[in-house]
C-alpha cells in the first residue's frame, strides 16, 4: 500500500530514556479519547455512513485513522485502506486499486456490466475504458457484497493526493452509504483542495492537543528534557503532536539538558520541514525577507518590521506581506497591531529557507533599528558579525552580565562565548572563555563544556590559567571529578594570592573565589586549611563583606560562634526577603545551617527550588534543597525530607555535581536511621565514606559517622555509636573547625552514659560548657540541658535539669530532639523508682516517635513504659493507621521486589513520589525497611481507607 512521504502519525512509544530520536512508533494515543470516540462512530452524526476528517499538518490525522482501523478490526470489521500518493495522482483509479484489491475474489458476485467495468478500471482485466457511472455502481455493489460477510470500513488517508478518477468513485460511494453496513472515513489537510467532492458529507476537524495532553506526550517520549527546554518546545509546538515528537530530536544533547542555549528559532526535523518549508519557499522573495525580519525580531512590532524593511537590501514594503496573509501563514492582530504567525513552526521554516547571508543581512538591519535596546542590538550584531570586533564583543559581554543578573545562565554563557569568538586580542578571548566556564560550572552544571572552555582559554592565552575565574572553574572540575580537596585548596589559594585584584572587596570574581575557598575549608574540617582564608579576608579593602566573616564562624566553627556573630547573622538573614541573587541566598542559608536559623531562610530557599525546577541555577537548586531537607528533618517532616532528598540526588546525577551527592545521602540517612531502617542508613553512610575519605572531604565523613551512630543507637549498640562519635571529635573536646561536633554532642554523651563511660561523658559536658553551642539555638540549648541531666549523678538534680531543658522556649519546634530528651528523662525517672512520674514523659515521647514513624525509638519507649507499669495501646499488636488505596498498591508492588522507578513506570507517577509514599507506609505498618513489607502486608489488616 502506497503512503505519502508526509503522512502523519501521532502514536507514542513507551519511554525509552534519552529520547534522542525524533522517530515515532506504534503505541497508545495520548489525549485523543474524545476524538477517537467521535471518529469511531461511537458518538456524533456519522454513525453508519461517511465522515471527512481534516486538520493542520502534523496534528495526528493518520494516527487517528490507524487507531480507528485497529479498533474496527478487533471488532470483526473488514478494513480496506488506501492512501493518496503524489507520484500516483495522475494514474487513474490508482487509489481505488489500493482499497479494492483485497476484494478481487468477490468480483464474481457482480452482474456482468459492473464486474467488467470494475475489473478493467482496477487493471484486473482488459477492455475498453468503462463508463464512470458504471464503475461507480459496480464498486458500490462490490462493497455491499463484501458487507454480506460482515461490516466493512473504508479508510482513505491523504485525500488531496487521490487521483481524479478514484476520488469521483469514492465520492459517489460515500454519499450512498447511509443504510449500508459499509462506512467511509477519509482524511485531508485543512484548506488543501482535492478532486474529492465532500461538500454534502459530515466532517470533523481534529484539533491540536490540549496543554495537559501535549505535556504528557512530551514527558512520555522525552522524560529527560530539562524543564525550560520542555516549556519552550510545548510553546513552539502548540499541541501539534508531530512537532512535539520531532522538535526534541533536532536539538543537541546539551540543548536538551539546558546546558546550551536554544536557538532563537527552533530547528525543524526532516518531516516537519516537508510540511512547512515548501509553503514558505513558494512565496515571493520580498515576502520571505519580511517574514525573516519578523521571525528574527520575535516581537511582531509592525513599526520595527517596517523600519527594518527599509534598512534591508531588498527595500521590502509591508505590502509584501500580502501573499503570506492570503496563504494563511500570518495575520495582523488588531489590538495591539502586531504580526502574528499562524503557527510558531512557520517561523522555523522561514529560517530554514533563508540563506546564511540573508540571515546576517536581516540581523544587521534589526541591529540598526534597535539601537536603543542594548541587549537585542548586541545579539543581532553578534549574529551579523563574522570578523573579530571588540566593540561587538564588549556589547555581548555587558549583555551577558545583565542576563546573568536575571538568572539566565545559559544565555549568559552563549553571549560570553560569542563575545570570545569576536575578541581581537587573545587575552580578552581567554578572559571571556574563562568567565563562561565559571558560569557553566557554577550555575548549571555544564562541567564537560566548562572543561572545554577552560582548555580553549588556555590555548588562547597560556598565561591566563591562574585567573580567579579559571581557577574557580577548575576547582569545580577537580571536586566533581577524581581530584582531592587538598589539590583544589592549593589551586584556589594560589590563584587568590597571585591575582591582580588588589584585594578589592567589590571585585565579584575575588568574592566568589573566597566563598568557594570557605566551602573547601569547611569540607576539609581541618583548622590548618583556614589560615590562607583568614589572611585573604583580612586584606580586603575597604572592608570584608560581613557574610565572609560570619559564615567562617557559624559554618566553619559554630561551636565558637559568639553572640555578636549570631546577631550579625540575624541581620544578614533579615535582608533575604528582597534578595534576588541565588548565590547569596544559598550562602546565607549555609551560614544559618549549624545555628538552626534555617526556618528563617525557608521562603528564600523555596524560591530557588522553584526556579531550579524551571531550569534555574542547578547548584543553587541543590543547595536550597539541602537546607530545606535539614530544616524538615529537625521540624519532623520526614516524608518531606525523603521527597526532597530524591529530588536532590536526581539533580546531582543529571547535572554532574557528584560532589553534592553526599548531601542527600546524609539527609536520607538521618531519616532512615531515626526511623529504624538501620540497614539502609548504614549503607548510605558507607557510600558517603567510600566516596569522601579518599578525597579528604572530612565533613562528609563526619556526617556519615553521625548517620552510622544514629543507626547504632536505634539498634541499641551504644558502644559502636560511641566509637563513631568520638571519631568526629574526641570525648572531652569540641575540636575547632570540626563543625559537626556542635550537632552530635548529645549523642556522644548519651552513648557514653549508656556504656558506663561516665568520665568521658562528664569531660565532654565540661568541654561543651567552654563553647557557645548552647547559645546557638533553642534546639541545641534543649539538647545541652538534656546532656547535662544525663551526666548528673543526683537523681533530684537530674530531674530538675531535665525539666529546665524541656522548658526551653520554642523547644517544641524540634519534635525528635524533644522526644529524645523526654525519653532520657523517663528512663532516668524509672531507674530512680519514680515510676509514676516517668509515665508522663515516656507517653509524650512515644506519641512523637509514633507520629514521626521512628520505629526503633518508639519500641524502646514502649519497653520503658511497660516496665513503669504504663498502658501501651499500640506496638506489637500491629499498625494503627490504614493505608490509602495508592499506598496499598505501592506497598504490594514494592514487596514483589520492584524498584521505585519500576513502580513509578507502572503507576505513571514519579519515582520520587513512590519514595515519599514508602516513607509514609513503613511507620503505618510498624516496619523499618522494604524487606519487611511482604510479611507486614500478609499479617496486618491494611484495608485501604
Amino acid at each position: 500500500m502506497a503512503r505519502s512521504a508526509t503522512s502523519e502519525t501521532a502514536h507514542v512509544s513507551p519511554p525509552t530514556g534519552s529520547g534522542d530520536s525524533g522517530g515515532l512508533s506504534d503505541g497508545p494515543l495520548v489525549g485523543r479519547e474524545r476524538d477517537l470516540g467521535l471518529v469511531s462512530g461511537l458518538s456524533g452524526p456519522w454513525a453508519g455512513g461517511a465522515l471527512l476528517l481534516s486538520g493542520e499538518p502534523g496534528v495526528g490525522k493518520s494516527a487517528l485513522l490507524d487507531a480507528v482501523a485497529a479498533a474496527a478490526e478487533r471488532d470483526g470489521t473488514r478494513v480496506l485502506r488506501a492512501s493518496g500518493a503524489e507520484f500516483e495522482a495522475d494514474i487513474s483509479y490508482a487509489a481505488l486499486n489500493q482499497i479494492l484489491l483485497p476484494l478481487q475474489g468477490l468480483l464474481g458476485r457482480l452482474g456482468s456490466p459492473g464486474r467488467e467495468a470494475v475489473s478493467v478500471a482496477l487493471g484486473f482485466g482488459a477492455g475498453p475504458a468503462p463508463e464512470r457511472l458504471v464503475v461507480c455502481a459496480g464498486v458500490l455493489d462490490l462493497l455491499r457484497a463484501a458487507a454480506e460477510d460482515g461490516p466493512v470500513l473504508l479508510v482513505v488517508d491523504d485525500l488531496p493526493w487521490v487521483d481524479r478518477a478514484s476520488a469521483a468513485v469514492l465520492g459517489f460511494v460515500a454519499r450512498r452509504l447511509t443504510r449500508d453496513r459499509v462506512r467511509f472515513l477519509a482524511a485531508s489537510r485543512t484548506g488543501v483542495a482535492s478532486f474529492f467532492d465532500g461538500s454534502a458529507l459530515p466532517s470533523y476537524e481534529l484539533p491540536a492537543l490540549d496543554a495537559e495532553s501535549a505535556a504528557r506526550l512530551v514527558d512520555l517520549r522525552f522524560p529527560d528534557l530539562a524543564y525550560p527546554v520542555r516549556l519552550r518546545l510545548l510553546e513552539a509546538a502548540q499541541g501539534n503532536p508531530l512537532a512535539l515528537l520531532e522538535l526534541p530530536g533536532a536539538l543537541r544533547a546539551e540543548q536538551r539538558r539546558a546546558q546550551e542555549v536554544l536557538p532563537a528559532v527552533l530547528p525543524l526535523g526532516e518531516r516537519l520541514q516537508s510540511l512547512f518549508v515548501s509553503r514558505v519557499r513558494s512565496l515571493p522573495e520580498a515576502t520571505r525577507t519580511l517574514l525573516l525580519l519578523a521571525t528574527l525580531d520575535g516581537t511582531g512590532d509592525l513599526g520595527v518590521l517596517s523600519a527594518a524593511a527599509r534598512e534591508s537590501r531588498g527595500h521590502a514594503d509591508l505590502r509584501d506581506l500580502d501573499p503570506a496573509e492570503r496563504d494563511g501563514l500570518v495575520r495582523v492582530s488588531s489590538s495591539p497591531r502586531r504580526l502574528v504567525f499562524r503557527h510558531p513552526l512557520i517561523m522555523s521554516a522561514v529560517v530554514e529557507v533563508a540563506t546564511s547571508s540573508g540571515r546576517r543581512a536581516a540581523h544587521r538591519a534589526l541591529a540598526r533599528v534597535l539601537a536603543d535596546k542594548p541587549e537585542q542590538r548586541a545579539w543581532h550584531l553578534g549574529e551579523a558579525t563574522l570578523q573579530p570586533d571588540e566593540e561587538v564583543a564588549l556589547l555581548l559581554e555587558r549583555s551577558a552580565r545583565r542576563v546573568l543578573d536575571r538568572g539566565d545562565a545559559v544565555a549568559a554563557i552563549a553571549a560570553l562565548t560569542r563575545a570570545a569568538d569576536l575578541s581581537p586580542l587573545d587575552a580578552d578571548r581567554a578572559r571571556r572563555l574563562s568567565e563562561a566556564a565559571y558560569v557553566g560550572a557554577e550555575a548549571i552544571g555544564a562541567l564537560h563544556s566548562a572543561s572545554t572552555l577552560l582548555e580553549d582559554a588556555r590555548r588562547a592565552d597560556p598565561g591566563h590559567g591562574s585567573s580567579l575565574r579559571s581557577a574557580t572553574a577548575a576547582v569545580q572540575l577537580v571536586l566533581n571529578g577524581d581530584g582531592d580537596l587538598a589539590t583544589a585548596h592549593r589551586l584556589l589559594v594560589g590563584a587568590i594570592e597571585q591575582g591582580d585584584h588588589g584585594y578589592d572587596a567589590e571585585d565579584p570574581a575575588l568574592v566568589d573565589a573566597l566563598h568557594f575557598l570557605l566551602l573547601l575549608c569547611n569540607y576539609g574540617a581541618d583548622e590548618g586549611l583556614w589560615a590562607p582564608y583568614y589572611a585573604a579576608v583580612a586584606r580586603l579593602r575597604p572592608a570584608p563583606p560581613p557574610l565572609l566573616l560570619v559564615a567562617a564562624r557559624t559554618w566553619g566553627d559554630p561551636a565558637h560562634a559568639d553572640a555578636e556573630t549570631l546577631r550579625a547573622l540575624d541581620d544578614i538573614i533579615a535582608g533575604l526577603r528582597e534578595e534576588t541573587d541565588p548565590a547569596r541566598v544559598v550562602r546565607v542559608g549555609t551560614a544559618a545551617l549549624y545555628p538552626d536559623r534555617l526556618p528563617a531562610v525557608r521562603e528564600a530557599a523555596w524560591r530557588l527550588v522553584r526556579q531550579g525546577r524551571e531550569g534555574g541555577a542547578v547548584r543553587r537548586h541543590i543547595g536550597a534543597l539541602l537546607h530545606l531537607c535539614l530544616d524538615d528533618y529537625h521540624r519532623g517532616d520526614w516524608a518531606g525530607v525523603a521527597k526532597l532528598s530524591e529530588e536532590g540526588l536526581e539533580a546531582c546525577s543529571t547535572s554532574g555535581y557528584t560532589v553534592c551527592t553526599w548531601f542527600f545521602q546524609y539527609t536520607k540517612g538521618l531519616v532512615t536511621a531515626s526511623r529504624g531502617d538501620t540497614a539502609t542508613a548504614h549503607a548510605l553512610a558507607e557510600a558517603m565514606i567510600n566516596w569522601a575519605a579518599p578525597r579528604g572531604i572530612r565533613e562528609s565523613v563526619h556526617c556519615a559517622l553521625h548517620v552510622h551512630a544514629l543507626a547504632d543507637m536505634a539498634d541499641g549498640d551504644f558502644d559502636a555509636a560511641f566509637g563513631r562519635l568520638t571519631a568526629i571529635s574526641p570525648a572531652g573536646r569540641l575540636t575547632p573547625y570540626v563543625a559537626h561536633a556542635a550537632w552530635v554532642f548529645f549523642d556522644l554523651v548519651e552513648a557514653a552514659v549508656r556504656t558506663d563511660r561516665h568520665a568521658a561523658a562528664v569531660a565532654h559536658m565540661d568541654a561543651l560548657r567552654g563553647t557557645h553551642v548552647a547559645g546557638l539555638s533553642p534546639r541545641l540549648a534543649l539538647l545541652a540541658g538534656g546532656a547535662q541531666a544525663l551526666v548528673t549523678e543526683d537523681d533530684a538534680e537530674a530531674a530538675r535539669l531535665f525539666a529546665r531543658a524541656l522548658a526551653t522556649p520554642e523547644a517544641e519546634r524540634w519534635p525528635f530532639a524533644v522526644a529524645r530528651v523526654r525519653l532520657a528523662q523517663g528512663e532516668r525517672l524509672r531507674r530512680s523508682r519514680a515510676l509514676s512520674d516517668s509515665k508522663v514523659p515516656l507517653a509524650a515521647a512515644l506519641e512523637v516517635f509514633e507520629r514521626l514513624g521512628s520505629v526503633a525509638w518508639a519500641e524502646r519507649t514502649r519497653k520503658e513504659l511497660r516496665a513503669a507499669g504504663g498502658f501501651v495501646a499500640r506496638g506489637d499488636d500491629g499498625p494503627g493507621v490504614a493505608l490509602t488505596a495508592q499506598e496499598r498498591q505501592i506497598a504490594e508492588l514494592a514487596a514483589t521486589g520492584l524498584t521505585n522507578k519500576q513502580i513509578a513506570g507502572r503507576l505513571f507517577i514519579s519515582h520520587r513520589t513512590v519514595g515519599a509514599h514508602l516513607y509514609q507506609i513503613y511507620p503505618k505498618l510498624g516496619i523499618a525497611s522494604r524487606m519487611a513489607l511482604r510479611d507486614a502486608l500478609d499479617s496486618a489488616d491494611v484495608t485501604p481507607e
